[in-house]
């Protein structure tokens, strides 16, 4: 007797220990909480992403604040326009033709000269059916540009000083940041030939003449 009193002792005392008035569950009916795990992967084993708990307070998101660009003053000459904007990357492939363009027909002139071969390369873009109506269309036409063979822009030497200056130009011209004095020209050649053109001579800079 002794012996089963204190088997009984033993099975029962744990219920005994929790709050007066706990009703027991018996295990073998008991069931498991659930607990939510998010499947992050399925069944071909490819992560997929996680839901949004839809009673999750929204989030804005981070806003990304662009660098500002600094104002190019209109008033400034033609050599402080360009100290400022000189840049080894055109930015567009339109800039890169035309940057390409100034820097292959006048990297070694003043930078007037350069920024007339610039004016003539966007006057020819702008001449409403008589030339390309694209900087790079007026770069690639037939037998317009000795540089260019082929559909495919020349290589140029992107950290060097000339380069970035023709991107300068070319930026400029493409603005109308500033006026060059060869107008609305359409023609230039070096000083040293003479096609004997009979064209209207607009201006002389550097080495170069510039027709109408």
């Amino acid at each position: 007797m002794l012996i089963c009193a204190a088997l009984t002792a033993t099975i029962i005392a744990p219920a005994q220990a929790g709050p007066t008035g706990d009703t027991l569950v018996d295990v073998a009916n008991a069931t498991m909480a659930k607990v939510s795990v998010p499947e992050l992967i399925d069944p071909n084993g490819q992560p997929q992403l996680s839901q949004p708990d839809a009673d999750a307070p929204e989030t804005a998101p981070e806003e990304t604040i662009a660098t500002p660009q600094p104002a190019i003053d209109r008033s400034q000459d033609l050599p402080s326009m360009v100290a400022q904007m000189r840049s080894s990357e055109a930015g567009t492939r339109e800039l890169e033709c035309l940057a390409t363009g100034v820097y292959f027909e006048s990297k070694s002139e003043p930078l007037a000269g350069q920024l007339a071969v610039g004016q003539v390369i966007a006057n020819r873009a702008q001449s409403g059916g008589r030339f390309p109506s694209t900087y790079c269309g007026v770069l690639f036409q037939r037998g317009q540009f000795s540089f260019v063979h082929g559909h495919s822009l020349p290589s140029v030497p992107r950290a060097s000083r000339q380069w970035q200056t023709a991107v300068a130009i070319a930026k400029i011209v493409d603005q109308n940041l500033k006026e060059s004095v060869v107008g609305n020209a359409l023609f230039f050649h070096a000083r040293y030939v003479s096609p004997g053109w009979r064209l209207k001579r607009v201006a002389s800079i550097g080495n170069h003449i510039f027709f109408r």
